[in-house]
């Protein structure tokens, strides 16, 4: 491994900072739950994306060899505890007219795309729920095998009382089970469960239900809460290293999960687990029903009403990484200002560093200043194996800045180092920069202040929203563009633009 300190992980399932020891190093398995694929990807997806994608970076920097697995949902749940409602999924095609999978196939490349723009890594296998249906299938049957599910009117429910009594049931969010029940409300449905905590792992199709498949126990589809334990467990093994996702799935979804995998094959599912916090928006949680929330696109842009000015990818990215993956993160004018000003600041002195040349002659350095450097440098791996402490790895970031700054002026001699403390130096900012926080330089220039790439990928989004016929969403990123004065001209090889 590349650093003598060993890396802690705070575990949300012993609620203590444990020392990590993958089952089989250096192999790592990894499993954090991806979108379900109905609507555009929010913020509270792109933080959880860029949060697990700092884990896998720095796991791979550290010379594991990480099997990622981040799954997407395109079966059509019920995706609530209350097993009940309208698939959003097949409410989207009904509206729009389409098949249900054109809708998973638009909002999965939306995803991508998003992904793509924050330069969060692909993961190894991304594998989708309706590619899984038989194996579903096969671990409800071994959960109705172990006595720990059974069949009602054609659907399948977890027994969790049964399971509660062999296992405990709300470990990982600290539930007990008597309290649970006393929250309980009656839903529509309620007499097909033998209990009101009793959730569904397969459910019976009614007749409008549009997406459906065959099984045992009746044409339907299988339960919110299975894939994840299906698809973790067939990439990663029956029990694996590391599974994350958001603080929200922490209940049900997860503590589902467990139960599940306990019930069907005896073993807990998984060594850590891992959740970044929520989103807030001054102080207010981010809803859409508060109107305060905004999409990724519309931060970029700017184009929300909550928004002085639209912000670069990066320096979004740099914002959410000044902020500990398990705090809450609070959007706000004056923090994304001070985060791009922030950014700026350190990707100028990581441009000076690159110009700046060592003579190669050590006989002037000193050795007080090389022994500070390397500490600056050694505190900064200190913080990441802390839990993957950005905010504090950054601060240190900004502490050899200063440093930087200084050898350019000459406050301080460059040669005060000698070659092996500057190679370091050079090193520590690569590293972390460019490899483990994924940052990279941004365009400031022009009036727009957009890169190619972005208007790349933003004309590709509007091209398959055309495709899609989707002409609201292509005419709002046209007159958005406008009044950024940027002009769009649409011809027969395609769209191009230019600054008006």
């Amino acid at each position: 491994m590349k650093t003598e300190s060993t890396l802690k992980i705070y575990n949300s399932l012993s609620r203590e900072k444990e020392v990590f020891e993958p089952l089989n190093p250096p192999f790592v398995g990894m499993y954090v739950c991806g979108p379900t694929v109905y609507s555009d990807v929010h913020l509270g997806n792109v933080r959880s994306n860029i949060s697990f994608d700092v884990v896998y970076r720095y796991l791979v920097y550290l010379g594991y060899k990480v099997r990622y697995v981040r799954n997407i949902t395109d079966v059509g749940h019920l995706v609530n505890d209350a097993d009940e409602g309208e698939d959003k999924i097949a409410k989207k095609a009904r509206i729009e007219q389409k098949e249900p999978m054109e809708i998973v196939q638009y909002y999965t490349n939306g995803f991508h795309d998003v992904m793509k723009l924050f330069n969060v890594l692909p993961p190894s296998i991304e594998p989708t729920a309706t590619g899984h249906l038989i194996e579903q299938i096969e671990m409800v049957q071994r959960i109705l095998d172990k006595g720990y599910a059974y069949e009602s009117n054609g659907s399948v429910y977890f027994d969790v009382e049964k399971y509660n009594a062999d296992y405990p049931y709300g470990k990982l969010s600290g539930r007990k089970i008597e309290d649970l029940y006393s929250n309980t409300r009656e839903l529509d449905g309620q007499s097909e469960k033998r209990n009101p905590l009793d959730f569904a792992i397969w459910k019976k199709a009614s007749p409008e239900h549009i997406m459906r498949w065959n099984s045992p126990w009746s044409v339907g589809f299988p339960g919110w809460h299975l894939e994840c334990s299906v698809m973790s467990t067939k990439y990663l093994g029956e029990t694996f290293d590391i599974h994350g996702g958001g603080m929200d799935l922490r209940f049900p979804h997860h503590e589902c999960e467990i139960a599940q995998s306990v019930a069907a094959d005896g073993k807990e599912p998984v060594r850590y687990w891992m959740h970044n916090n929520m989103l807030t928006v001054n102080g207010t949680k981010m809803s859409k029903s508060l109107g305060n929330a905004f999409l990724p696109l519309e931060l970029i842009e700017g184009s929300h009403e909550l928004l002085d000015k639209g912000y670069g990818p990066m320096t979004i990215r740099f914002f959410m990484l000044q902020s500990h993956y398990s705090s809450e993160l609070d959007f706000s004018n004056q923090a994304l200002q001070g985060a791009e000003k922030g950014f700026q600041r350190l990707m100028n002195a990581y441009d000076v560093l690159n110009n700046l040349a060592h003579d190669g002659k050590d006989d002037a350095a000193v050795e007080a200043e090389i022994k500070e450097v390397k500490s600056l440098c050694t505190q900064i791996f200190e913080n990441l194996n802390d839990d993957f402490n950005t905010p504090k790895a950054i601060a240190g970031l900004f502490d050899l800045s200063k440093k930087v700054n200084s050898y350019k002026e000459g406050q301080i001699p460059l040669n005060s180092l000698d070659t092996e403390t500057f190679n370091l130096l050079k090193k520590t900012f690569k590293d972390l920069i460019e490899d483990i926080l994924g940052l990279k330089a941004e365009d400031t220039g022009g009036d727009s202040g957009l890169t190619d790439g972005l208007m790349d990928l933003i004309l590709d989004m509007r091209k398959t929203a055309r495709v899609n016929k989707d002409w609201g969403t292509s005419d709002k990123i046209r007159d958005v563009l406008k009044e950024l004065n940027v002009v769009v001209k649409d011809g027969k090889d395609g769209s191009s633009w230019s600054l008006g």
